[in-house]
């Protein structure tokens, strides 16, 4: 039961930390695009999977595509993101350069990244509500002492706390990287 639990909380901390790398802190790094959805062959395709990424300056992103049939695909998925830039194709090669961030801008990552952070832990609590019912079933099916259902609510809880501290900690540290860079 808290193995299930726990991998529920931790593929939410990995969901997190994936959107996390996608907010743009003020450099340029593969996470922005990598996880970008290209039509490619007639089929929704990740960018890091046709495709090879680098970062050659801070403000530039270089994907060269490993098929130059792709690359008005990755253009196109490319100008519909919300990233807010304007590729240059060039040949089998899209460049990005990233302008610098202006205060306004930052506070809008800040802003979306804190709704990110609370979808997180809404996802935590129904897990932790979904475990809890499961907890009284077996209670009330007599597979369970009182004891050991309150022993395994409180495992659940200090679970979410930690999980919730997690997520906190990883917030704080990219509010810094956004707002400070």
């Amino acid at each position: 039961m808290t193995k299930t639990l726990q991998e529920k909380i931790q593929k939410t901390i990995e969901i997190f930390e994936t959107t996390l790398r996608s907010v743009r802190a003020g450099r340029a790094n593969s996470g922005l695009v990598e996880h970008l959805v290209v039509d490619a062959y007639g089929s929704q395709t990740p960018l890091s999977h046709i495709a090879s990424i680098q970062v050659p300056q801070n403000d530039q992103i270089v994907i060269q595509a490993w098929d130059a049939a792709l690359v008005p695909s990755i253009e196109k998925a490319l100008r519909s993101s919300d990233l807010g830039v304007n590729p240059v194709v060039d040949g089998s090669l899209v460049r990005i350069v990233l302008p610098p961030l202006t205060h306004e801008r930052r506070m809008e990552f800040v802003k979306m990244i804190r709704r990110h952070a609370e979808e997180a832990r809404i996802t935590i609590r129904n897990i932790r509500e979904q475990a809890t019912s499961e907890i009284e079933k077996e209670f009330h099916d007599n597979a369970l002492s009182e004891d050991e259902k309150f022993q395994q609510r409180d495992s659940i809880q200090k679970d979410v706390d930690k999980a919730n501290k997690t997520i906190q900690e990883m917030l704080k540290k990219k509010e810094d990287d956004i707002v400070n860079d």
